[in-house]
């Protein structure tokens, strides 16, 4: 054993006792914390447990084979159905909300952050306009003039406002063009786009190994959407076009065709949109002047123009910078849903609220609640986790 690792008699001799030992009281008070913490947690159960016992209120989770009472709204449940299938019809209208609003906040969030830099001096005053107006107004006040001031107000179906061929809007909600797909080719078809999208990935690796080796340009992204786009057309007319486009059409007194979002749902993804848009607009903006300027004089030195720089240099190195920051606000943004309680949107917190109403027992109810906006938000971060990890530089 070498002598640096050996203790000499000296040290064991002046070695503090161990109430006076830094590394002893460390993980002493380690442990009382996580002791103190099981043992609230543990009187908070218990004390939980002797009132719903003293109440009469059942404590399992068998209720949930019993009947709702209520229907849904927006959707084709039925009172008679489970509460079980009640509150996954409230956990997929958080998806409805939260997976088409986080890619639409990100896109007007990245074309905002980017105009709030642009040397036009309109776009980047309206930009700016936009940043500070909608950031400073809460999501709730937001949510109710959308839902009060605006789709409440619009006419009724026979009198509905048409947004070109492709959608309507009247009281009852606004109708957006939907997918229709046949029953038999249909499962085939997805099949074909995943080849198509293979082989769009297999020649964007040899146009890259190409490029590698001869310096030629790859030209990989245009090639491979129309190598992807070319296989899909032909499997789509080989298969007797198994996939529509269902455009809303006006139909005596209602609406035929199309997929509906009830006001509701309008508001509160609207509302949510801008409101989080507003602030990856700013992540977006800092994460641009975060990148170091000589990027900048570089690009500009190889002759690149504004939008290859933008393209190729400064936002690559942007997105690693913002990629936690926006995460954030995906998180925010799926867990704001549930403001749309205030306007009887049918999420999973309302659902919740209307059978703790008609008798069953809240506590359960609640922990449901609170376990499904967690599942979704662990999920929204161990995806943004992924992200980050793969753009972070290598140490190599």
């Amino acid at each position: 054993m070498s002598a640096s690792t050996e203790t000499s008699p000296s040290d064991r001799a002046h070695r503090p006792p161990f109430w006076r030992d830094v590394r002893i009281i460390r993980i002493a008070l380690q442990v009382g914390f996580l002791v103190a913490v099981g043992a609230l947690l543990f009187w908070l159960f218990d004390n939980l447990t002797v009132n719903l016992r003293v109440l009469g209120i059942r404590r399992d989770f068998g209720f949930l084979d019993q009947p709702t009472g209520v229907p849904i709204l927006g959707s084709d449940f039925r009172a008679q159905s489970p509460i079980r299938d009640a509150l996954l019809v409230g956990l997929y209208n958080i998806l409805r909300v939260a997976v088409p609003g986080i890619l639409t906040a990100l896109v007007i969030g990245t074309l905002v952050g980017v105009g709030r830099l642009s040397t036009n001096w309109l776009v980047r005053r309206a930009a700016g306009i936009y940043v500070e107006v909608l950031r400073n107004v809460p999501p709730l006040v937001m949510l109710i003039f959308f839902y009060i001031a605006v789709l409440q107000q619009l006419p009724a179906q026979a009198d509905s406002i048409t947004a070109g061929p492709f959608a309507l809007l009247n009281v009852r909600g606004v109708y957006l063009p939907s997918i229709q797909l046949s029953a038999g080719p249909a499962p085939v078809f997805f099949g074909v786009l995943g080849l198509a999208l293979v082989a769009a990935i297999v020649l964007g690796v040899l146009r890259t190994r190409r490029f590698d080796a001869t310096g030629q340009p790859h030209r990989r992204v245009p090639l491979g959407v129309l190598l992807f786009l070319g296989i899909a057309t032909l499997g789509w007319l080989a298969l007797g076009r198994p996939l529509g486009l269902q455009l809303p059409v006006i139909e005596g007194r209602g609406v035929d065709g199309g997929y509906r979002m009830i006001p509701e749902q309008a508001a509160v993804f609207i509302a949510l949109v801008l409101y989080t848009s507003s602030f990856i607009a700013e992540i977006v903006r800092g994460s641009i002047q975060a990148v170091a300027k000589g990027q900048t004089e570089a690009s500009n030195a190889l002759g690149l123009s504004g939008l290859q720089r933008l393209r190729f240099v400064v936002l690559p190195q942007a997105l690693r910078i913002a990629t936690p920051s926006a995460g954030n606000e995906f998180l925010n943004l799926t867990k704001n849903v549930s403001l749309g309680v205030f306007v009887a949107y049918p999420e999973l917190l309302r659902i919740g609220r209307q059978a703790v109403g008609n008798g069953f027992p809240a506590p359960q109810l609640l922990f449901i609640v609170s376990a499904g906006y967690l599942a979704l938000s662990l999920g929204i971060s161990l995806f943004t986790n992924l992200a980050n990890r793969r753009l972070q530089l290598s140490e190599r």
